[in-house]
């Protein structure tokens, strides 16, 4: 991933996004989504050593086990409070816990992902286009308008008429119906919202567009789609 210029600090909150070379369609199925997601949940902790190739055969009992044990550690590189993946690119809201967290917790992912997509579809070389960018999100304000924008891209680039038919975001958490896995996004002690509240104001798509000025510097990719 090489050296960032940036110093990224701890206990401050960052827009990362990051996409493919040349708009690769790097997510084809849902497996490969939900791969990444879990990627996300577990590289996210500074004690997960293991390669996930490796993890996933082992014995299931003894990956619950680990998951379990990782979760009751709770030493992480990054708090992670929103995500949506795309066909061709990621957005990602985190916490950075401790030094250099980001740059590790991205680097982990994005490499494990792309050895285990290049594997899959016989391919070779780099997959993500250079380094991740990152802005900084100043305040809560900022914060809430920016999940909204994170959580409507796959509306906004027309592969869903509404957010919660897209499962490869946060937004399931946000509203309160991740009901089938333990939840990976920590967002609740930075935004006080009730998740009726949220939705409303996620679908509220004028005043979306009303209200995109007051993210528009935390916006770093150059198209929704």
């Amino acid at each position: 991933m090489g050296t960032r210029k940036e110093i990224l600090s701890n206990s401050e909150c960052y827009h990362i996004f990051s996409r493919s070379i040349a708009k690769f369609v790097v997510f084809n199925t849902p497996a490969e989504y939900l791969r990444f997601i879990d990627l996300m949940r577990l590289y996210r902790f500074q004690n997960f050593q293991y390669r996930y190739s490796d993890f996933i055969d082992l014995e299931i009992g003894l990956q619950s086990a680990i998951r379990k044990n990782l979760e009751d550690e709770n030493e992480v590189l990054v708090k992670i409070i929103a995500y949506c993946l795309m066909p061709t690119h990621i957005h990602l809201i985190v916490q950075q816990v401790v030094d250099d967290g980001i740059s590790k917790f991205i680097a982990r992912v994005l490499n494990g992902y792309s050895r285990f997509f290049n594997t899959k579809h016989k391919r070779l070389g780099p997959l993500w286009s250079s380094r991740f960018k990152s802005v900084r999100v100043l305040d809560d304000d900022q914060m809430l308008h920016l999940t909204r924008y994170v959580h409507l891209n796959p509306t906004s680039a027309n592969i869903v008429s509404r957010p919660e038919h897209w499962q490869f975001s946060s937004y399931h958490e946000f509203i309160g119906e991740e009901k089938n896995v333990s939840e990976l996004c920590n967002f609740t002690h930075l935004m006080d919202f009730e998740s009726r509240q949220y939705k409303k104001f996620v679908e509220d798509h004028k005043s979306y567009q009303r209200d995109l000025a007051k993210i528009k510097k935390l916006i770093i990719d150059d198209y929704t789609g």
